[in-house]
C-alpha cells in the first residue's frame, strides 16, 4: 500500500468525486432527455409547442407563433427566460450569473414571487420559483389569423411547501404569445379547508441598451416605499417625476395602487407596454453596484401583491393577468 501511495496509482478523492459527479449528471441528463421525450409526445404541437432540453439540460416549452415570435418557458420555477420579437430581439434578461441546476432559483426572465414577496417567514420570494411545476396542457388555439401557442403549468403542495407554509392550494400558470405579445394568467386557488393569505410578484427582468437611458413611466403621482436605504423601514414617498429613471444608485420602490398601464422605455426608441389585471402593486427595481457586472443591462418592472397580503377562502380562488408587448415611444 504505501509503494503504490509514493507511485502515485492510488486514485486521489477529488478524482474519485469528480468522476462519481461526472456519472450522475450524465445519468440526470438522460432521464431529463426522457422525460422532454416524454412531453413532446404528449403535449408537443407542430410548429407552435415544442419541448426541448433548456440550460443546463433542463426541461422548458418553446412557444413559437407563425409571426416569428418565441418564448421559452421553463419548468423549474416555471420561469419565462426568453420572449423574442418576430425580428429575432429578445426582450427579457437573464443574469449573466444565473445558474440551471436546481441549486438556486434562475436568476431572469420571469420569476415567480409566492407565496411570499421579499424576505420574511419562509425563504425569500416564497417556493413556487425553487420547484418544478407540472404542465397541465398546452394548445394553439385559432385566432382569426394564427394560432396563438400556450402552455398552462401547475403548482400543488407538498411535503416541501407544506413544512414552511401550511396550506394546500392549486397555482395555475398561463403563458401565450398573441401575435408578438407575451401574456400571463396566474389564478391562485384554496383547495383546503381554511383561508390562507399570501403576497406575490412576477419578477420580470428587462432588457435595456443601457440602464441610463431607460424609464418608467405611468407612476407619477403615487404613493411608494422606498426600500433603498432601508427596505425592513422603507420611507413612503409621493412620486413627483414623470418617469423613474436609472443609474445614479440603487432603485428599489414599491409603487402601491399602481395603475394596470406602465411603460419602460428601453432606450432604442422602444419600451415595453406592461397591461396587468389583478397585480395591485408596481415594483421598480436596479441593482446599481451591488451587481456590478450586469446592472447596466437591465431593469426589473414587477407586477406585484405587496403591501397588503391576498386572503383566499377555501373553494375559492384568485385571479391576476399581465400582457406584454413592444411598442415604439411617442
Amino acid at each position: 500500500m504505501q509503494a503504490c501511495i509514493k507511485s502515485g496509482c492510488r486514485p486521489s478523492a477529488p478524482a474519485f468525486g469528480g468522476r462519481v459527479r461526472s456519472e450522475l449528471r450524465r445519468a440526470q441528463v438522460k432521464v431529463c432527455a426522457s422525460a422532454v421525450a416524454d412531453l413532446q409526445k404528449k403535449h408537443g404541437i407542430p410548429g407552435s409547442v415544442e419541448f426541448v432540453e433548456g440550460n443546463g439540460g433542463l426541461p422548458s416549452v418553446m412557444l413559437k407563433h407563425a409571426c416569428g415570435a418565441s418564448a421559452q418557458v421553463y419548468l423549474f420555477g416555471g420561469a419565462v427566460c426568453s420572449w423574442k420579437q418576430a425580428s429575432g430581439d429578445e426582450v427579457l434578461y437573464v443574469r449573466p450569473d444565473a445558474v440551471f441546476d436546481k441549486s438556486k432559483p434562475i436568476s431572469g426572465g420571469v420569476p415567480h414571487c409566492f407565496p411570499q414577496f421579499g424576505p420574511g417567514a419562509m425563504q425569500q420570494h416564497g417556493f413556487a420559483r425553487n420547484l418544478d411545476w407540472e404542465v397541465a396542457s398546452t394548445s394553439a388555439d385559432l385566432q382569426p389569423d394564427e394560432a396563438d401557442p400556450e402552455v398552462e403549468l401547475v403548482l400543488s403542495e407538498n411535503d416541501y411547501t407544506l413544512k414552511m407554509w401550511p396550506h394546500k392550494f392549486k397555482a395555475v400558470y398561463t403563458v401565450t404569445l398573441h401575435g408578438e405579445q407575451l401574456r400571463t394568467d396566474l389564478r391562485v386557488m384554496n383547495t383546503g379547508d381554511k383561508p390562507f393569505d399570501f403576497t406575490s410578484a412576477l419578477h420580470t427582468y428587462f432588457e435595456v441598451l443601457h440602464v441610463d437611458k431607460a424609464k418608467v413611466t405611468g407612476l407619477k403621482g403615487l404613493t411608494y416605499l422606498d426600500k433603498s436605504q432601508d427596505p425592513k423601514n422603507p420611507a413612503k414617498q409621493t412620486e413627483q417625476r414623470d418617469a423613474v429613471t436609472f443609474g445614479d444608485g440603487l432603485v428599489d420602490s414599491v409603487y402601491l395602487a399602481a395603475p394596470e398601464h406602465v411603460e419602460l422605455e428601453v432606450g432604442t426608441g422602444a419600451a415595453v407596454a406592461i397591461d396587468a389585471t389583478g397585480w395591485e402593486d408596481v415594483v421598480v427595481w436596479n441593482p446599481h453596484l451591488t451587481m456590478k457586472d450586469c446592472y447596466e443591462n437591465f431593469v426589473c418592472v414587477e407586477n406585484a401583491i405587496t403591501n397588503k397580503s391576498i386572503t383566499v377562502q377555501p373553494g375559492e380562488s384568485w385571479r391576476a393577468t399581465t400582457n406584454f408587448q413592444v411598442v415604439d415611444v411617442q
